[in-house]
């Protein structure tokens, strides 16, 4: 198993790592809207759901991957009435690459965020 680590993705809040990757594969942690310099990206659901994916595009790219190596994502939304306006964000980063992927709506999120996306990637 390898560390994956960035500083162009905020550090991890706790005892966990931004990724790890075995193998071919990548599992990345959860991410959150926040920027790498810590700070917390208050906006409405369209700007922490673009946050979250650059922190996801930066540890997968520092694994030496990238988007359309994808595989599945777990997108957990504190409001799943904001999933159109997430899917269509969503949508715009991965463009004609759809991995597989699953939406819930969770009682609450780290910081009281929105929106929390974690992947699985093949590199």
């Amino acid at each position: 198993m390898k560390i994956i680590q960035t500083p162009n993705a905020p550090a991890a809040i706790g005892p966990y790592s931004q990724a790890i990757s075995v193998g071919n594969f990548l599992f990345t942690s959860g991410q959150i809207p926040l920027r790498a310099d810590g700070t917390l990206n208050e906006g409405d659901i369209s700007a922490q759901t673009t946050q979250v994916l650059a922190n996801l595009k930066a540890v997968i790219e520092a694994a030496g991957g990238n988007l359309t190596r994808v595989v599945k994502t777990t997108v957990f939304m504190k409001n799943l009435d904001d999933f159109a306006v997430m899917n269509k964000v969503y949508g715009d980063t991965f463009g004609s690459h759809t991995p597989a992927r699953s939406t819930v709506q969770v009682a609450k999120l780290p910081r009281d965020v929105l929106v929390e996306i974690e992947a699985i990637v093949a590199l």
